[in-house]
């Protein structure tokens, strides 16, 4: 046990403290009863901090060949989560929903990221801002939905 964590002691932090932070922001969009919640946002940080340690492991082993390009698994993270965070945003009603909940999907994978490099002042700075701006915003947005609600009747009748 004791080879097992000093071999992956590193990976496994870093793993769990992904998971966290994804679990954190998920749960505020749990609350909030949107459709990505904590599993969601758990397995997309996860996921980016994953690819950054085969990133890494694969640089070690083949960075020696001329065309082996690292980075390119981490540029391809945010191609993927494109593609998930496209599927998160709707069109009901003329109105679109689901867009802060794919950009918190595309921030948690930048939280996966930063985790993925051990960066992780950057990786929990990064999460309090986002259950900032989703609390805080939601509170100040409130009030001014409501006077914009009032003045499209107004327009209308």
């Amino acid at each position: 046990m004791e080879q097992f964590l000093a071999q992956y002691g590193d990976v496994l932090l870093k793993l769990i403290v992904a998971v966290t932070l994804g679990m954190l922001i998920g749960t505020e969009r749990l609350f909030m009863h949107k459709e990505a919640g904590m599993k969601t946002h758990s397995l997309v940080a996860m996921g980016a901090t994953l690819f950054i340690i085969i990133s890494e492991m694969m640089a070690i082993k083949y960075g020696n060949l001329d065309n082996f390009d690292p980075s390119r698994i981490a540029s391809q993270i945010i191609v993927g989560i494109g593609f998930i965070g496209a599927g998160m945003i709707m069109f009901r009603d003329s109105r679109l929903s689901g867009l802060s909940t794919a950009s918190g999907l595309w921030v948690t994978a930048g939280i996966g990221m930063a985790v993925g490099f051990g960066l992780y002042i950057l990786a929990i700075i990064s999460t309090i801002l986002v259950l900032l701006i989703f609390i805080l915003m939601s509170i100040i947005e409130r009030p001014i939905r409501k006077i914009s609600e009032r003045t499209d009747q107004l327009n209308n009748n």
